[in-house]
């Protein structure tokens, strides 16, 4: 378990309710000393009673949350009170499947731990340092003004901690390096991250843009929601539902998980061969843009299930981009190896490495600095 150093843990219990399941660690001194994932979960107030019902609360100085989405006001852990948790509530419409349990466990932890602090920490917030040029939409801007429209980006604890492994894996200061963040899970999102600092990302108002993802479309044309409620006679809920559930790999292949398109693909499967291939395509023209956009690169990171276990995606994702200094060295990419690495060729200028993530951890690790600041 890595620790950042100079900083002192207390206890801390992190909590991520998400859209149906609940997962848990326990942090004592900075490292992990239990946790466990509640799948399939109905009711996240009888599932928090039972955790912690056989669970020792004794001496635990904080409760960390995972609140998917802040909004523009909060853009750094917040310390828990009514006030913040009706505002996190009014940003429901913005996250629609991911606030409400969030809230719902943090409304019960609150009753349950009435005495410890409990501390938000948001996805959103490490993309508050997005330019506004990269994060305005060109739509009428009184418009979006008025329903708080604009790129608010996800994944935010996973970038955040997976940029700062990549500056430690490269034993070079976080200020000093530029990395393009790669979190390839169900849901994907890619990060040009300059000094530490998110400058972009590829999610956008909702988690629905970007990348192809197991799911969901990732960019599409606007226009084909038009297109078919005009045509297909699709109301506007079915279609929110096809983009966020049956497109991407399930879209076009029937399968969302990466290992049995892969093994599809290898069987001769077109259909699964063509969901490979615009996966990564989509992947490699991020990494295109991003690395225009930061003008300097020092490595490219992969990180959650797909990213850190995939070799074939790692491979096909930068394949071609030799030419700007990026390539994976075959042997070291297809290697079953675990923890943080390189897998591109010994003195490449460009790092490509892969970093397993550890968004409880960061979660913990914000909750610790919140209290101790």
């Amino acid at each position: 378990m890595h620790t950042p150093l100079g900083l002192v843990f207390v206890r801390v219990l992190v909590l991520n309710c998400g859209s149906s399941s609940l997962k848990w660690r326990l942090y004592d001194g900075g490292q992990a000393q239990d946790g466990g994932l509640v799948e399939r979960v109905t009711d996240y107030a009888a599932a928090l009673r039972d955790l912690l019902s056989n669970l020792d609360t004794s001496g635990i100085g904080a409760v960390g949350h995972r609140v998917v989405h802040g909004g523009l006001r909060f853009t750094a852990p917040t310390l828990i009170d009514d006030e913040v948790l009706e505002a996190c509530t009014a940003l429901t419409p913005l996250a629609p499947l991911h606030n409400p349990p969030n809230l719902e466990g943090v409304r019960e932890a609150r009753r349950l731990l009435p005495e410890v602090p409990q501390v938000a920490v948001f996805d959103t917030a490490f993309h508050r340092t997005i330019p506004a040029a990269h994060a305005t939409y060109a739509i009428d801007a009184k418009l979006a003004a008025e329903h708080g429209i604009t790129r608010y980006g996800f994944h935010g604890t996973s970038h955040a901690y997976v940029s700062r492994r990549t500056a430690e894996l490269l034993e070079r200061p976080v200020q000093e390096i530029n990395v393009i963040t790669l979190h390839l899970g169900n849901g994907a999102s890619a990060c040009a991250v300059r000094g530490g600092r998110s400058v972009a990302t590829s999610m956008g108002l909702t988690p629905l843009e970007g990348l192809v993802m197991g799911g969901r479309s990732g960019d599409i044309d606007p226009a084909i929601v038009f297109h078919l409620s005009r045509e297909a006679k699709m109301g506007l809920d079915d279609i929110d539902t096809m983009l966020n559930n049956g497109s991407g790999l399930r879209g076009l292949c029937g399968d969302n998980d990466m290992r049995e398109v892969i093994r599809r693909r290898a069987a001769g499967d077109a259909a699964a061969a063509l969901a490979f291939d615009v996966y990564c395509a989509r992947i490699k023209s991020y990494v295109g843009a991003y690395y225009a956009l930061l003008g300097k690169l020092d490595a490219i990171t992969f990180t959650a299930g797909v990213g850190e276990n995939a070799a074939a995606v790692r491979a096909e994702a930068v394949s071609g981009l030799e030419g700007l200094g990026i390539a994976v060295d075959a042997e070291r990419n297809a290697s079953p190896a675990h923890g943080p690495r390189i897998v591109s060729p010994a003195g490449a200028a460009i790092a490509v490495c892969v970093v397993p993530t550890d968004e409880e951890l960061e979660i913990a690790t914000q909750t610790e600095r919140l209290l101790a600041a």
